[in-house]
């Protein structure tokens, strides 16, 4: 190819840009991390390529290599919430929670009422223990939207933290607001089990299931509603389904082994047990 001009380049490397955000949509990680390294490499004091690089290793896991690609970015343009809401969230992902609150608010003192945002820096206060400060965070995520999504997340961090009437009672909002809503079915379901109210459970994680059927959570849940209701092959037969659409889910192999164990199938639920801890402690 003959060298470009300097508005060719720009020209080019835009082009890359928008269809490298279109394979990222697709989750089509490789392809766009190839057309923003090309962009990169055309027009490097662009940080809209980099910040985007950045979310692709982001999303595909490669979590150094997006730090490195939002700091570039934040070089070029100090003043970016995306960049710093996203650098965030890779600083959470590797569990440095100080510096992700730091991005968060840095992030949010530019774009105050970005909703992904907020709901990331609510996360990460939660996993900081910060449980009331999450919530404020919440509240205002709320206020401001009132999706069925706002109040669904502020019903996991309920969850999380035991207190399951208030989880239900924002599950339920999430539901009426959005019907075809599956998670929060799911995660009501999930709540009500916990309390011990496994028919209403079990009518949620159905619903949930018929809107999303290969959920492998929601069939673990399932399958540990249909245990405590006396239904061990029913039970089974969801586990089995769950532990083959996620071979890692480490609770799934736990549940479906006590069942097994109750049913003097000794055998599979040893191994069962043993691929838990396995999975869980890496002993073989």
């Amino acid at each position: 190819m003959a060298e470009l001009s300097v508005a060719e380049a720009q020209s080019r490397a835009s082009l890359l840009r928008f269809r490298a955000e279109s394979y990222l949509a697709l989750h089509r990680h490789d392809d766009a991390l190839a057309d923003l390294s090309q962009a990169i490499e055309l027009v490097p004091d662009d940080p809209r390529a980099w910040r985007s690089r950045g979310e692709c290793h982001r999303l595909s896991g490669e979590y150094e290599a997006a730090l490195a690609d939002f700091g570039q970015a934040l070089k070029l343009d100090p003043d970016s919430a995306y960049a710093l809401g996203s650098r965030g969230q890779a600083y959470a992902a590797l569990g440095n929670a100080a510096a992700a609150v730091a991005d968060f608010e840095r992030a949010l003192a530019l774009e105050p009422e970005t909703a992904w945002i907020l709901t990331s820096y609510a996360d990460v206060l939660a996993d900081l223990g910060r449980f009331e400060d999450a919530l404020a965070v919440h509240k205002r995520i709320i206020g401001r939207y009132g999706t069925a999504d706002a109040y669904a997340h502020r019903g996991d961090l309920y969850q999380s933290m035991d207190l399951y009437p208030e989880a239900i009672e924002d599950f339920t909002r999430a539901v009426e607001a959005d019907p075809a809503h599956a998670r929060a079915y799911a995660q009501r379901g999930e709540s009500l089990r916990m309390l011990g109210r496994d028919e209403e459970a079990l009518a949620d994680l159905n619903r949930s299931l018929e809107l999303d059927p290969d959920n492998e959570r929601t069939l673990g849940s399932r399958g540990a509603v249909l245990s405590d209701l006396g239904r061990p092959e029913e039970a089974l037969a969801d586990l089995d389904r769950a532990v083959e659409l996620d071979p890692g889910y480490v609770w799934a192999f736990r549940v479906r082994g006590e069942i097994l164990q109750e049913l003097d199938r000794h055998e599979e639920a040893i191994a069962d047990f043993s691929r838990a801890l396995e999975l869980e402690f890496g002993e073989a």
